[in-house]
């Protein structure tokens, strides 16, 4: 008697009832990596991100329960035509059930389109819009890290409300940027505090010069840092070379990474305050989780990206291994939904109806030099953000998901 593939493939991978991998696609989960691998944002994410969601395979421990899993990765060069041209092609032609991190906004809300027209699975690690789980939301789609409002909320707050009540922003010029903007702006009015201005510079620019001198003029308490990777970097230390902070302005580091942090070096970040929902050092189980990290990434320690990589790869495999397939990407998300989220690094957790995942957020402090007293040893903890105030309310944010 003939035996037909299917069932052929499940005897010879000891696949049990009936086969766990009769409605997976092409009998594999396909993993697709999107992030920035040669340009401002590769620190933060980039190869690390692949690293990153390889570990969540491994862990989890499904390869050893018949699934196969495979990768593949690219560099979306900060453009969302290439980003959703990779994705397009990936989920058309490579059979590519999901893609991670993503660290664009501009070409994660295009990767949204497209992953909502394939019926795929859309897992943001990297990019920041809050317009993911807005306006634009997604069935197919879930923001697993950090956002916009979150950080404009966590560090925005504690800045006013300490007396950090005028503002002038030096604002990245694309989606990211302007939501940031839009986002803290809103809740420094709202504790009371003004707007002074805004300067608008091109992503991945070298010269802050003339951007920083606008800022100096306003003579605004706060200077926004509404950019990230890269651009953060050379905005702070172009900003200590003009002695900004010395003449009574300060920085405000909107988005503010570890990899960030360690570039800079602690004499120039020292005293930056920022929001986070991850850091290496925060207890035993980030710890031993950041040192197999380093130990297979040039020593570089996994920023809250990467951890959100992880923790979103593990939870969607848990998903496909509960439903038995990964055909159907709106199905997939819906048991992700359904799911307690539960991993070493996030612990317990939940997904909203509009893909917002929930966990609680941390402000931060940069350590002086005379604190730090091992590599990385960079945080320390102002305040914790419950999970339940740390994103914004599902009321709020206009997902059509939500009703």
């Amino acid at each position: 008697m003939r035996i037909a593939p299917a069932l052929a493939l499940a005897a010879a991978l000891g696949v049990t009832a009936g086969g766990a991998q009769a409605q997976v696609t092409n009998n594999e989960i396909k993993i697709g990596i999107l992030s920035d691998m040669s340009s401002l944002y590769t620190d933060l994410a980039g190869a690390g991100s692949v690293l990153a969601a390889r570990m969540a395979v491994e862990d989890s421990g499904i390869t050893g329960r018949g699934f196969k899993v495979d990768f593949v990765s690219a560099d979306h060069q900060n453009k969302a035509d290439v980003g959703s041209n990779i994705a397009r092609q990936w989920y058309d032609r490579d059979g590519v059930d999901l893609i991670v991190d993503v660290p664009n906004s501009a070409v994660a809300l295009a990767v949204n389109t497209v992953t909502r027209e394939k019926n795929k699975v859309f897992l943001v690690s990297g990019a920041a819009t809050s317009a993911l789980t807005g306006a634009q939301c997604s069935p197919n789609t879930i923001h697993w890290t950090y956002d916009t409002w979150a950080l404009a909320n966590g560090t925005g707050n504690a800045i006013v409300k300490t007396g950090g009540d005028s503002w002038f922003f030096l604002t990245a010029d694309y989606a990211f940027g302007h939501q940031l903007e839009a986002d803290t702006e809103a809740v420094v009015v709202k504790q009371g505090g003004k707007m002074l201005g805004k300067v608008r510079h091109p992503l991945n620019t070298q010269d802050f010069s003339s951007f920083l001198l606008q800022a100096q003029a306003s003579k605004a308490k706060i200077i926004g840092l509404a950019n990230a990777g890269g651009d953060t970097v050379n905005s702070v230390k172009q900003a200590a070379e003009f002695g900004i902070v010395g003449k009574g302005q300060n920085l405000a580091g909107l988005l503010i990474f570890l990899t960030d942090v360690h570039g800079l070096g602690l004499p120039t970040a020292q005293g930056l305050i920022f929001t986070e929902t991850f850091y290496w050092d925060a207890n035993d189980q980030s710890r031993a989780f950041a040192k197999r990290f380093s130990e297979r990434n040039k020593g570089i320690h996994p920023t809250m990206v990467h951890a959100g990589v992880y923790s979103s790869v593990v939870h969607y495999l848990k998903a496909v291994e509960a439903l038995k397939a990964d055909g159907d990407g709106a199905a997939v998300v819906r048991q992700m939904k359904a799911t307690p989220t539960d991993d070493p690094l996030f612990g317990k957790g939940s997904v909203r109806a509009d893909g917002r995942k929930i966990h609680p957020a941390y402000l931060y402090e940069v350590k002086k030099p005379s604190e730090s007293t091992k590599p990385w040893d960079y945080y320390k903890l102002r305040a914790t953000i419950p999970a339940e105030e740390a994103f914004r309310p599902l009321k709020d944010g206009g997902c059509a998901l939500a009703n």
